[in-house]
């Protein structure tokens, strides 16, 4: 077993290596580029899309709203990444690793933006009626044939890695902070959970969707209050913490208490990666989210699917590294969500840990959710819809085991996984971009109105 878990130590630092990151940011560069930076020029016109697609169009194909295609989209991505990866990246990178994690967003948006139009753009109809997309479909129907053993690759990888990192180690999560928060044996949670996530999983895509649309927001405001707190109690820190972060980025972080110090690099690496990995950007699911979305244009869909990256990681990442910043734990030499829990208590003494421990365990169960919708379109591309049943019952089960067991192996192979994840779908969004480049200017040059689906 040894051996085995030596392996994948080896092939996660490869995977995750400097030509992982360059090869994301690199693609998401490019893409800004080639689209001109509309990503960026157009944040405002995202944020009023995503309000109006509350309502579907009423002629537009599609199982839910675009809006609740994004919440099932944020569902998967806003999870523990946003508080204990968060917290891991200024442990071991520095302040300035936040600086790039925000580098790393602006970057990701146009990726994102990429990933959904193609999804959308080359989505088609599985054998029950519905809408499938995602990286896996946009290869085999935009790239053809000889391309289809990288559309494969793609659901092989994202189906294994599902249960992983959107299920088992979620579950693990939420078990273990109830048990420090509240002393819940992990076999009570895991009954607790397995139940809830029967209740909505077994219901597919239209009751993850419903219970996406209306918890995402709840927890994303509820954590940003929370957050407010803790800034408000510390408010003469707030401006010394931001002109930390952006100093940092550029010059070495001293060794201080419990910090050992940090170089320029350790900020970049740790910041870049604890981005991608939060927003996704890269790894092509919000596509397969989004591609069950009621809409008429791929590119409407890409202009409300590139806005999860913002919120997660501009808004939700950076509130809370401005916890962490301005209590000055940072410097204590935790790492992690009892980093975050030690920010909390600061502000909030008696209480505030068991708040955090609240807000991730409804961060990770969301993730359970939206991993449990990608994870299956992944397995039916590969095997059609008769796995269905078979899978959502077998993804129930996982989260009870993730409660009860030890993942440390299961979180190094699916982080591995994911980064496989990767590297098919930013090839064929290199290879479809002359795609995606006529499609954006074709929506612009009419203002940004609806307009028919191109033909595929």
């Amino acid at each position: 077993m040894g051996g085995i878990h030596d392996f994948f130590t080896w092939l996660n630092g490869i995977v995750w290596g400097v030509p992982m990151i360059v090869l994301i940011l690199g693609t998401g560069l490019y893409l800004q580029i080639r689209l001109r930076f509309m990503p960026l020029r157009k944040i405002g016109y995202g944020f009023r899309m995503v309000w109006q697609s509350r309502r579907p169009d009423s002629e537009a194909d599609g199982e839910i709203s675009p809006y609740a295609a994004l919440m099932t989209a944020l569902s998967a991505t806003v999870g523990t990444g946003n508080i204990a990866g968060v917290a891991t990246a200024i442990a071991l990178g520095g302040p300035g690793a936040v600086f790039w994690m925000w580098m790393t967003a602006f970057v990701g948006m146009a990726t994102k933006y990429a990933e959904v139009v193609v999804a959308v753009q080359y989505r088609q109809l599985d054998d029950q009626g519905e809408h499938a997309g995602g990286p896996m479909y946009a290869i085999k129907n935009g790239l053809g044939r000889r391309w289809g053993w990288l559309g494969t690759a793609f659901a092989l990888f994202g189906g294994l890695a599902g249960f992983g990192i959107g299920n088992m180690v979620q579950s693990n999560s939420i078990a273990e902070a109830m048990g420090n928060a509240f002393g819940l044996p992990s076999w009570i949670t895991g009954v607790v959970l397995t139940v809830l996530t029967a209740a909505v999983v077994l219901g597919g895509i239209r009751r993850i969707g419903a219970v996406a649309e209306r918890l995402v927001p709840a927890m994303a405001v509820g954590y940003i209050l929370a957050v407010l707190v803790v800034l408000a109690v510390n408010i003469q820190a707030v401006p010394a913490a931001f002109m930390t972060i952006i100093t940092s980025a550029f010059t070495p972080t001293a060794a201080t208490g419990g910090f050992i110090g940090a170089s320029v690099l350790a900020g970049i690496q740790r910041g870049v990666a604890r981005g991608i990995f939060s927003n996704e950007a890269g790894l092509g699911t919000a596509g397969i989210a989004q591609a069950a979305g009621a809409t008429r244009d791929p590119v409407y869909s890409g202009m409300i699917g590139m806005m999860g990256t913002f919120i997660d990681t501009i808004v939700i990442c950076t509130m809370t590294a401005l916890a962490i910043m301005v209590t000055g734990v940072w410097t204590s030499g935790a790492t992690g969500a009892v980093l975050s829990a030690s920010a909390f208590e600061q502000a909030m003494p008696g209480v505030g840990e068991e708040i955090l421990a609240i807000l991730l365990a409804v961060f990770a169960f969301t993730t359970i959710l939206g991993w449990a919708f990608y994870a299956e379109k992944c397995w039916e591309f590969l095997a059609g819809s008769v796995v269905e049943t078979p899978f959502r019952l077998l993804w129930v089960a996982a989260v009870f085991l993730g409660t009860v067991v030890s993942l440390d192996f299961a979180w190094l192979i699916a982080d591995t996984l994911n980064a496989m994840m990767a590297i098919p779908n930013l090839i064929s969004l290199l290879l479809l971009s002359p795609v995606i480049i006529k499609l954006t200017n074709e929506y612009l040059a009419q203002g940004g109105h609806h307009v028919p689906d191109a033909p595929r």
